[in-house]
């Protein structure tokens, strides 16, 4: 299905809509043999704006399903102690599937140990340690929202990877390492660029598939992409447009050039992002069909 023409868009925003209709046929049938809705619940903590908009978008993506939502807004000075308490209340309740500690945490919380409460079975994103494990050991389980959703991506528009060269910039437990494993376990040869990297452009150039995820607005221009490379952008960064005076949201790859030279692109918005929310209720209805299993 590949194809010569350069800057070909691989649509997050459709395969997301795609993929939430399937799921709620899915929700729909399972529920008269299960007797109940699949459950989320996400933990948030302050008032981040940016965290309070993706954890409006994560409810409101749950009623579009038919997943009840089970979140709780806890003050900034809430302890460490009564998250815990709360994580092992949800562990506890049969109506809950999935939790998510919406990340970040204000200053002075231990998020890594917050996570490592989560039952494993209920752990939504993908980031608990028996979780990553199995990731490693190529086994079942959750996986983490993001990569995940990149390889759907791939795989949605038949773009095969085995054999190819990727390059992931960026090393982060909660994007770079989950989606080098994930590409590894799908044959490509992997290389994994960061901050410490010498010689940066080189390496992206001899990428087949060049995943930027480091956080850097537009880092990745023209001459870093290989004529005919699939470029995927997990960056998502707010800057002012200087001509309308307001913001807007670009990745970490100047789409506008990139375009020119990739073969495939990932848009932001309307790309990866779209996609991670739609991974988190999918991994909600796979801990909710495991019940049929018990």
């Amino acid at each position: 299905m590949m194809n010569e023409q350069t800057g070909r868009i691989l649509d997050g925003k459709a395969l997301a809509q795609k993929m939430q209709d399937a799921l709620q046929q899915q929700i729909s049938q399972l529920q008269p043999q299960i007797g109940r809705p699949p459950g989320l619940a996400v933990l948030m903590v302050g008032d981040n704006p940016a965290s309070a908009a993706y954890v409006g978008g994560k409810e409101k993506a749950c009623i579009k399903v038919g997943i009840r939502s089970f979140g709780q807004h806890f003050p900034a000075d809430v302890s460490q102690e009564r998250l815990v308490s709360v994580i092992h209340e949800l562990n506890a309740d049969d109506r809950v599937d999935g939790i998510l500690v919406q990340l970040p945490l204000p200053d002075g919380f231990d998020a890594v140990a917050l996570l490592h409460e989560i039952a494993p079975h209920k752990d939504a994103d993908g980031l608990h340690a028996l979780n990553l494990g199995h990731l490693v050991r190529g086994e079942p389980g959750l996986r983490s929202c993001t990569p995940g959703g990149v390889m759907r991506l791939l795989e949605e528009y038949q773009l095969d990877v085995r054999g190819k060269h990727a390059v992931v910039v960026g090393r982060s437990i909660l994007v770079g390492k989950p989606l080098a494993l994930m590409l590894l376990e799908a044959d490509a040869t992997v290389t994994i660029a960061h901050s410490r990297t010498p010689d940066l452009r080189a390496i992206c150039r001899e990428a087949d598939i060049l995943v930027a995820a480091v956080g850097r607005t537009q880092m990745i221009t023209a001459d870093l992409v290989k004529p005919g490379a699939i470029v995927i952008d997990v960056g998502i960064n707010r800057i002012n447009d200087p001509v309308t005076g307001k913001s807007r949201l670009v990745g970490d790859v100047d789409f506008e050039t990139v375009k020119n030279v990739a073969s495939w692109i990932t848009p932001v918005p309307g790309g990866v992002g779209a996609m991670t929310v739609t991974m988190l209720l999918e991994n909600t209805v796979w801990s909710y069909a495991r019940q049929m299993k018990e």
